[in-house]
């Protein structure tokens, strides 16, 4: 039995590709298939046009990449952790995959103008046109008013409107811009569809939105506050395998929500504010195997913001990639409920990461990791492991700091304790020094330690050997191989 599987998706008519490189795979002995390469734009400062291909893949898939404008005289397979061997002939470059992988690919050192290359795995049972209280987008781009109308019609022998919605290829567009999701509702993207507007789980429960296909916000140049994924006072909510290409603002969103699973999902953006995924006031969720190049925060964690008040506890992020053009790949702690006491953000863990990429011009928001406790936030119990960070343009690794950010806070922040860093490696020039702050002596930073950190190979035991710059309202630091 032969257990190579490669699935390839068609892109509809009229989707924004990118002509910088063809991309094609194949089981070992089998037919070369193409790949349509999707545009990703990228960079806050000076948008780019990167690219970006995906399929679906078991067992091993070998990959082809042709430049169609330069011979390929270097070439790096990022994350660099997964050693992935390659050749490299004239213009093309192939490698061979043994399992799913989602890769920054860069020839001749372009780190803007590259291919994103993402391998999912088989999709497990799919829904199909005729499962109940499924909607299914097929290979299409998908208007909104459309949806809302089929959804609507009964159907002439039950007199029902129908449970599930199927739409034939073709290129549609979502005029309402926003997708409205009701409770107990599947939402399948699938591979080849690009959907061209944002989806809203307000005030819902068991809901899920999964599939191959894409969420394209790249014209929404007048909606400014729309999201690639709102969810909001919600539970039990799950996103599985769809990409956003350049939201005007977060990729996905969750405020005062709880039991929320994100896993395999793909996104790039280049305007302010365009974050990844941030959290607001809510609990209980699970990341896991997504790649985030975003030109704002890749992920954050907040507690009380806007509508959505109360503590941030228990957050998983694992198996992850992020590259953050702009900002941090990893933030906790700005916004919180300054009214009252602040707010409690407890329980974080971010394990298994990859990052590529830390670039901000203002050192106030430097930090590949990053925890600035403000507004009467308390920010503990958070553990960072089995990270490895790779040399990054603009910032520093580490900034741990009660603060005061007259931009974002009306108040300092209260206090940050039991922060673990376990088996973390960096490799790179570490310019600037990392930060821990406390704001004063009530408002401090304690219990920090730092357990087999390595910055260019080189155990971490001490400040000086970490680099580190600390202010005298930080205690109990320890350093441990």
């Amino acid at each position: 039995m032969n257990l190579n599987q490669l699935i390839v998706y068609d892109a509809p008519k009229g989707a924004a590709g990118n002509d910088d490189f063809r991309v094609s795979a194949r089981v070992p002995g089998g037919e070369w298939q193409e790949l349509f390469v999707y545009e990703a734009k990228v960079d806050m400062h000076h948008v780019r046009r990167a690219s970006m291909a995906y399929f679906d893949m078991e067992g091993t898939v070998e990959v082809r990449l042709t430049s169609k404008h330069a011979l390929i005289e270097q070439a790096a397979i990022r994350p660099l952790s997964y050693n992935i061997p390659f050749e490299l002939r004239g213009s093309e470059l192939t490698f061979e995959l043994d399992r799913p992988r989602k890769l920054a690919i860069e020839v001749n050192g372009e780190r803007f103008a590259n291919l994103h290359l993402f391998a999912n795995k088989i999709e497990q049972s799919p829904p199909r046109p005729g499962d109940e209280n499924v909607l299914v987008l097929g290979p299409a781009i998908h208007r909104t008013e459309d949806i809302y109308r089929l959804a609507a019609t009964p159907n002439e022998t039950s007199g029902k409107a129908p449970d599930t919605i199927y739409f034939a290829p073709g290129m549609h567009y979502l005029e309402e811009t926003l997708l409205r999701i009701p409770s107990g509702t599947t939402v399948y993207v699938a591979g080849g569809a690009v959907v061209v507007g944002s989806f809203l789980c307000d005030n819902v429960e068991d809901v899920t939105i999964r599939g191959r296909g894409i969420l394209y916000l790249s014209d929404f140049h007048r909606f400014s506050a729309f999201r690639g994924v709102r969810i909001v006072f919600s539970s039990n909510i799950k996103v599985e395998g769809i990409i956003t290409l350049d939201p005007p603002h977060y990729s996905i969103y969750i405020g005062k929500s709880r039991g929320i699973h994100i896993e395999n999902f793909k996104s790039f953006s280049t305007r302010g504010w365009s974050d990844g995924i941030d959290m607001m006031a809510s609990e209980d969720i699970v990341i896991d195997d997504v790649f985030l190049r975003t030109s704002d925060d890749s992920i954050a964690v907040y507690g009380t913001r806007w509508d959505f008040v109360g503590d941030t506890r228990n957050v998983v992020v694992r198996n992850s990639t992020f590259w953050a053009d702009v900002a941090h790949p990893l933030m906790i702690g700005t916004h919180g409920d300054y009214h009252k006491n602040g707010d409690t953000i407890e329980n974080i863990v971010f394990d298994n990461i990859d990052i590529l990429e830390h670039h901000e011009p203002q050192p106030n928001y430097w930090g590949a990791m990053a925890i600035n406790a403000g507004d009467k936030n308390t920010v503990r119990n958070v553990r960072y492991s089995n990270i490895r960070v790779e040399d990054f343009e603009l910032g520093q690794l580490f900034d741990i700091r009660v603060v005061w950010n007259k931009d974002y806070n009306p108040v300092a922040g209260n206090r940050i304790e039991n922060i673990e860093f376990r088996d973390i490696t960096y490799n790179g020039r570490n310019e600037h020094p990392s930060r821990i702050y406390g704001f004063d002596e009530e408002r401090m930073v304690t219990d920090i330690k730092f357990i087999n950190v390595r910055i260019n190979g080189e155990v971490v035991t001490d400040a000086n050997s970490g680099k580190f710059d600390i202010n005298e309202f930080a205690y109990g630091i320890q350093y441990c191989p």
